[in-house]
């Protein structure tokens, strides 16, 4: 058996199995609690704007899409952003892109400071994102999924003129296709490259191009998954396709294809790419920084590439 990257999240066989998420509380407009106050009897806390800070990498795909979110639906001023820095070291994620390396809003250095605050015992992964409560400074939560639907569903009253509905009214079909695309490409590109065993692998490469093979398809003759609207599911396989070919396709061993040999992802890719809110979010260095030199036991020498070119994206035909 290969040396695994994170070792208590993975399985006899090689495969990957990613970790649960520890903080699962949520900002709520059913709250019980009034402001400044914490979770009521259910978890819920109460939505305040300037309350809580977002806490995220830039390099970080489930991180990246609530960055997407918040932008999309005009919350910068409701929910404060904190960045952290690409590398990780043996403390974790690290505020050393702020002045004295620590966040100045939480007066921390590391995020795992908040998680330890939150858990003392907590001996996982630190994950993000995470939304740190400003007036107590514990962890609200690290759900990932659930962050952005709250997004879009508890502040409602702080979204901007006109931000888009990100959910259906009927969501049936879109979560089907959100719990196949994390299965198989959100999830599934980090099951390539995080197996420690050649079936295991295969498996999940295997998955991940028929899905994406599905999707494809399914993009041949319309502009976004569910049609001409923008939604909730789009921005969540973009977060995974612009890291592609930059990450994925090699330091992951995804390389049946580029997505640039897929003409209707491709276009379908770019096109988000040069939306409001998504192009601009996206920092090729960090992501590859974070990629090439945290995981030592796939990339030991810690070389980063120099491409792809990232003027790709935005190259008119």
């Amino acid at each position: 058996m290969r040396r695994a990257q994170f070792v208590n999240e993975s399985g006899s066989n090689g495969e990957w199995k990613r970790q649960g998420n520890r903080f699962t509380d949520r900002i709520s407009r059913a709250s019980a609690s009034s402001p400044g106050e914490g979770p009521d009897a259910e978890g819920r806390w109460p939505v305040e704007p300037g309350r809580y800070r977002l806490v995220v990498s830039l390099a970080c795909p489930w991180a990246h899409r609530s960055v997407i979110v918040r932008r999309l639906l005009g919350l910068e001023d409701a929910i404060s952003l904190a960045v952290v820095d690409p590398i990780r070291d043996e403390k974790g994620w690290r505020f050393t892109l702020d002045p004295d390396d620590r966040d100045p809003v939480l007066g921390i250095q590391y995020l795992s400071e908040a998680y330890l605050r939150t858990d003392p015992s907590y001996d996982g992964r630190v994950t993000v994102p995470a939304i740190v409560d400003t007036v107590s400074g514990l962890v609200v939560t690290n759900d990932y999924p659930q962050i952005t639907l709250d997004l879009s569903t508890e502040w409602v009253d702080h979204h901007r003129d006109g931000a888009p509905q990100l959910i259906p009214d009927d969501r049936a079909e879109m979560d089907q296709l959100i719990d196949e695309i994390y299965r198989d490409v959100n999830n599934g590109v980090y099951r390539c490259g995080f197996a420690t065993g050649q079936e295991a692998y295969e498996a999940a490469y295997d998955a991940l191009f028929a899905r994406l093979d599905v999707l494809e398809e399914r993009l041949r003759d319309r502009d976004y998954l569910l049609g001409d609207t923008l939604r909730e599911v789009d921005i969540r396989l973009f977060t995974t396709l612009v890291r592609f070919d930059a990450v994925y396709h090699g330091h992951f061993k995804c390389n049946r294809n580029k997505l640039t040999e897929f003409p209707h992802l491709w276009a379908y890719a770019r096109r988000l790419y040069q939306r409001e809110g998504f192009g601009e979010t996206v920092d090729f260095d960090q992501i590859k920084r974070h990629y090439y030199v945290t995981h030592t036991t796939i990339n030991p020498t810690g070389i980063v590439p120099k491409g792809p070119d990232p003027r790709v994206w935005t190259h008119v035909d």
